[in-house]
């Protein structure tokens, strides 16, 4: 059941990371996005050691400390990487390039490193989504293109893809919980010196604590706690797709909840986005019972 369950749950945690998006728009205009990312990690970080220390989970025997260290840097490089990709180059294109590549990349290093081939199904899947996701921001503002933002749009792909495949070793051998929370509890650590560079006057406002707690609870500590539990049973490169459902529901509550307007490009883009996404749960679901291990 447990393996039934992984892509929903995964899912489940893309669409917590979705609402980063309309959470930041509603943070005071003082807030910096990169010490929005700090305070995202330092938060979500605290949220989850309390937990395992209050649970009594948190046992170092036989610790794997070099993945450790390899997974936090990946998270903690992430965050700047992709705040200053969209800062160069906009919000469209830095979100489709560092979004858009994780997939293929984590497929590449599951070949790489694993000598694992994704299937045709993951294929199909995430160009799908791709394709979608790449309808859909193309539409919301005009296309500016620059190269470093592009390159660091890239390393955020990269890293967010080289922490799922370093992370999923870990889940499948240690508690999930315990796993993110001594995860992000460094990754926090090494983005510490942006809550000292940045004004950060705001989070001691009623918004600005509202933000930090709902960034760093929901869309860090469980997303990635719901992550992880879901990675332990799916490959690396199948979750990184699946995450892909984070564009999608950034998108609708732009609309819902923001006043957004998409147009009918936009909405086929959210049309491919689903269906890749269904078509990749559904052969996670048809071939989980007979493999524990990979599911793509």
């Amino acid at each position: 059941m447990k393996g039934k369950l992984s892509p929903f749950l995964i899912v489940l945690a893309a669409i917590l990371w979705g609402t980063t998006g309309t959470t930041q728009a509603l943070a005071p205009d003082t807030a910096h996005p990169v010490a929005i990312g700090a305070t995202r990690l330092a938060v979500g970080g605290l949220f989850l050691l309390l937990i395992v220390l209050v649970r009594g989970q948190l046992n170092f025997k036989d610790w794997p400390i070099k993945t450790t260290i390899l997974a936090s840097l990946c998270m903690a490089m992430y965050q700047p990487l992709f705040f200053s990709a969209v800062a160069i180059t906009g919000v469209a294109i830095g979100t489709v390039v560092a979004i858009g590549s994780a997939p293929i990349l984590s497929g590449l290093l599951e070949w790489m490193y694993l000598k694992t081939r994704p299937s045709k199904v993951w294929w199909y899947s995430t160009l799908l989504s791709i394709l979608g996701c790449l309808m859909l921001f193309m539409n919301k503002e005009s296309v500016y293109v620059d190269p470093v933002g592009i390159l660091l749009a890239l390393g955020a792909g990269l890293t967010f893809a080289s922490y799922t495949l370093v992370s999923r070793d870990m889940v499948q051998n240690y508690s999930s919980l315990s796993v993110v929370a001594v995860v992000f509890t460094l990754s926090a650590i090494y983005l510490s010196p942006f809550l000292f560079i940045f004004d950060m006057s705001w989070i001691m406002s009623f918004r600005g604590m509202g933000v930090s707690l709902q960034l760093g609870i929901m869309a860090t500590g469980i997303a990635y706690f719901l992550f992880a539990k879901g990675l332990a049973h799916v490959s690396s490169s199948t979750a990184v797709t699946l995450a892909l459902a984070e564009p999608l529901t950034a998108a609708l509550l732009g609309v819902f909840l923001l006043g957004e307007n998409l147009n009918v490009t936009s909405w086929l883009g959210i049309f491919l986005l689903m269906l890749g996404i269904g078509i990749l749960i559904g052969s996670s679901k048809g071939s989980s019972g007979k493999s524990g291990n990979r599911v793509a």
